[in-house]
């Protein structure tokens, strides 16, 4: 589907999941509970899955970077928001050498 039942959520949206960034790649019934889904493609690689779950492909993302979540867990990403949490990662630091 395009969004959820309520329309407060849409595919390749970005949203907050437990405070991490994501991406909406799903919306939907899945095999492996009742009521409507959403996969997510997190930002980093801290999911479960590929978009597949118990062998049945939902959606494609890199492995590990895949979750499903209840639409109730999500908040709308801001730019705001974003670049608060980007501001708030600890920087990349390269080895010495």
């Amino acid at each position: 589907k395009e969004t959820t039942a309520d329309g407060s959520i849409s595919l390749r949206q970005q949203v907050t999941w437990n405070g991490k960034r994501a991406t909406v790649r799903y919306i939907g019934d899945v095999r492996f509970a009742k009521g409507e889904w959403v996969g997510l493609e997190l930002a980093d690689a801290v999911g479960v899955h590929d978009g597949n779950v118990m062998g049945v492909p939902y959606f494609e993302c890199p492995a590990t970077k895949g979750v499903f979540a209840q639409p109730a867990q999500l908040s709308k990403a801001t730019l705001a928001g974003v670049k608060a949490a980007a501001e708030n990662e600890e920087p990349e630091t390269l080895p010495s050498k």
